[in-house]
């Protein structure tokens, strides 16, 4: 074994062992979810699960940061109250936020690009969410919750709400990209500083 295979090899187990430990993370962080009374209905919870998987796509690349969230998604499988709906539509929208983050960084590896790039993983997740949520969550949620009631938690807040549409642009749209541009922030504020621990290089 040459030594340049053998760093090769090294470099994939730091991968694939940091990207276990930002899954695992990811996976307790969606257990502290809250709501934000007031400015969205209570069943719509906020968390910073994406936290990690965008940490990880900006250190070691889009797929370990698809890998975050495909990790964080099954495990959540062992208590999900959605028969595994509400952990799908989070998948995607966990794709949609680091893969543009991930290839725009890629191309650029400036501060520049990875504000862009997390950017634009922002506006699609937001973008997707209407669609995830109107043709694969609230199908199911309909069935727990009657769509008049869930109408009625955003007529509360909105009463110029007169449709899942509606709701789902006014209200689920800007809350996952604020979600996404928290992520951004936070990760911005740590990621010099954890970035050579991630990638096994000495910090002196």
């Amino acid at each position: 074994m040459t030594e340049e295979t053998m760093t090769m090899s090294k470099v994939n187990i730091r991968t694939i062992t940091v990207t276990g430990m930002l899954g695992a993370l990811a996976t307790i962080l969606m257990f502290f979810e809250f709501s934000i009374p007031v400015l969205i209905p209570g069943f719509i919870k906020f968390d910073f699960s994406e936290l990690p998987a965008l940490i990880a796509t900006f250190a070691m690349g889009p797929v370990s940061g698809i890998a975050v969230c495909a990790i964080k998604n099954i495990i959540n499988l062992l208590h999900t109250t959605t028969g595994g709906v509400g952990e799908l539509s989070n998948f995607i929208l966990g794709i949609c936020f680091v893969l543009p983050a991930g290839l725009i960084y890629k191309k650029n590896k400036t501060q520049k690009g990875a504000i862009l790039g997390a950017l634009a993983g922002s506006i699609l997740m937001a973008v997707v969410s209407i669609f995830s949520n109107y043709y694969i969550v609230y199908p199911v949620y309909s069935h727990f919750m009657p769509m008049e009631a869930i109408l009625g938690a955003y007529k509360a807040i909105n009463s110029r709400v007169s449709s899942l549409w509606d709701a789902l642009i006014w209200f689920n749209m800007p809350f996952t990209f604020i979600k996404g541009l928290c992520s951004t922030a936070i990760t911005f504020l740590i990621y010099k500083r954890i970035s050579p621990i991630l990638k096994g290089k000495s910090t002196r």
